[in-house]
């Protein structure tokens, strides 16, 4: 399976802009938590990338 960079922005962006004190400046694992439970992504690899991007754009 393939993911589209453009998906993992526009649902990190979302995220971020709903919901910004729900994620660490520089804790991937919490932020990885918090994107579990935000949102239903139940692929790993998809919800790490996600979590990733966050914790990048948080920097």
């Amino acid at each position: 399976m393939a993911i589209k960079p453009d998906y993992v922005k526009k649902t990190g962006n979302i995220l971020l802009e709903r919901y910004p004190d729900a994620f660490s400046r520089q804790d991937f694992e919490h932020n990885k938590e918090a994107v579990t439970e935000l949102t239903n992504i139940e692929s790993k690899e998809v919800r790490n990338r996600i979590a990733g991007y966050i914790t990048h754009k948080r920097n």
